[in-house]
């Protein structure tokens, strides 16, 4: 057996996320239905981390085990020739048998798009749309409260496994003002359910100054998961690239 590490993006518009779930298709049977079918048996893959419904990916990651003589370059072929048009494979690659697509991914970039043009139907499906003008340069400020290592509980699923570690690093949330949108990016080791989103709507609260730098540290420190109770439109927000050592 051979392991592969993929790179796929994908529209998520039409999906209900990454991970197999009843009543709703999603990107990871897609991919595995693809698989099967080249295989004639069941294939499992792992993904660096899920993203939601309607959540998209530039590079996502993941890997699977396969016995099939497949030449250089010859899966992302096969494998798009197999997938929906709003899923393709960019790149495969051998790796060692090692390699763990979501255990050793060492950082993770996201960005989230927002919109004035709220009558553009074309961006429905691509940013999240905002009706009042931002206070950019206020976000940004406000940005800052968000660097480096703290206990995200506050802006996390309501869901979230109680086992599973709060502290996460964010060493990059910046706020870009461009032609047709202002685009947040965020840089980080890891990041919980709903994180980005949250924060996202948080900030953009800041923005119409219905919120104060001070009311977010506030609810940053309470860690509690109450706290917080915004939450970005999930089409805004784009996975962008997982990193792993030594790459």
């Amino acid at each position: 057996m051979t392991r592969y590490k993929a790179i796929v993006s994908y529209d998520g518009s039409q999906y209900g996320g990454w991970q197999k779930q009843l009543n709703t298709n999603s990107i990871q049977e897609e991919i595995e239905k693809a698989l099967k079918t080249m295989h004639k048996h069941q294939v499992e893959i792992v993904a660096s981390g899920r993203t939601d419904a309607k959540v998209h990916a530039i590079a996502q990651v993941f890997h699977f085990d396969s016995s099939m003589e497949v030449k250089e370059g010859h899966w992302e072929r096969a494998l798009n020739s197999l997938l929906p048009k709003d899923i393709r494979i960019q790149k495969v690659e051998r790796v060692s048998d090692e390699f763990h697509a979501r255990f050793d991914a060492i950082s993770k970039r996201y960005d989230f798009l927002i919109t004035n043009d709220v009558l553009n139907p074309f961006l429905e499906n691509y940013m999240a749309k905002e009706h009042h003008t931002l206070d950019v340069s206020y976000m940004k400020d406000c940005a800052t409260v968000f660097l480096g290592t703290h206990d995200f509980t506050s802006f996390t699923s309501n869901k979230i496994d109680p086992r599973k570690p709060r502290e996460k690093t964010i060493t990059r949330l910046d706020v870009i003002e461009e032609e047709n949108c202002i685009r947040l990016v965020f840089e980080g080791t890891g990041f919980l359910r709903y994180m980005v989103r949250m924060i996202s709507q948080t900030l953009i609260e800041a923005g119409k100054h219905r919120l104060t730098k001070e009311d977010i540290k506030q609810m940053l420190e309470m860690k509690d998961k109450h706290a917080c109770r915004y939450k970005a439109a999930p089409q805004g927000l784009y996975l962008v690239k997982v990193n792993y050592k030594g790459e």
